[in-house]
C-alpha cells in the first residue's frame, strides 16, 4: 500500500513538472511573438484611438447642431406664445380682424 502511494505521488510530481515545462515553453513562444508585434499593436491601438476620437467629434458636432436647432425652435415658440397672449389680452383687436376677414371673403 505504501509503495503504491509513493508511485502515485512520484507520477503526479512528474506530470506536474511536465505540465509546467509545457506551460513555460508555450509562454516563451507567445512572449517572443508578442514582443515582435509590440510596434504593430501600438500602431493599431493609435489608429483605433484616432478613429474613436474622430467619431466622438462627429457625434459632438451633431449634438451641438441639434442643441442649436432646439434652442432656436424654443425661442420661436416663446415668441409665438407671447404674441398669442398679447392678442388674447386684446379681444377687440381680434373682433376687428374677424370682421375684416369676413368682409374680404364676401
Amino acid at each position: 500500500m505504501r509503495g503504491r502511494r509513493a508511485r502515485v505521488l512520484v507520477g503526479l510530481v512528474i506530470v506536474m513538472l511536465m505540465g509546467t515545462a509545457v506551460y513555460l515553453r508555450l509562454w516563451t513562444i507567445d512572449y517572443t511573438v508578442s514582443s515582435a508585434d509590440t510596434e504593430l499593436l501600438r500602431r493599431q491601438f493609435d489608429l483605433a484611438n484616432r478613429e474613436a476620437m474622430d467619431e466622438s467629434a462627429e457625434w459632438r458636432l451633431k449634438y451641438d447642431k441639434q442643441v442649436e436647432r432646439v434652442t432656436k425652435c424654443a425661442q420661436e415658440l416663446n415668441k409665438v406664445k407671447e404674441s398669442f397672449e398679447k392678442q388674447v389680452k386684446d379681444p377687440a383687436n381680434i373682433n376687428q380682424k374677424i370682421v375684416m376677414l369676413q368682409k374680404v371673403t364676401l
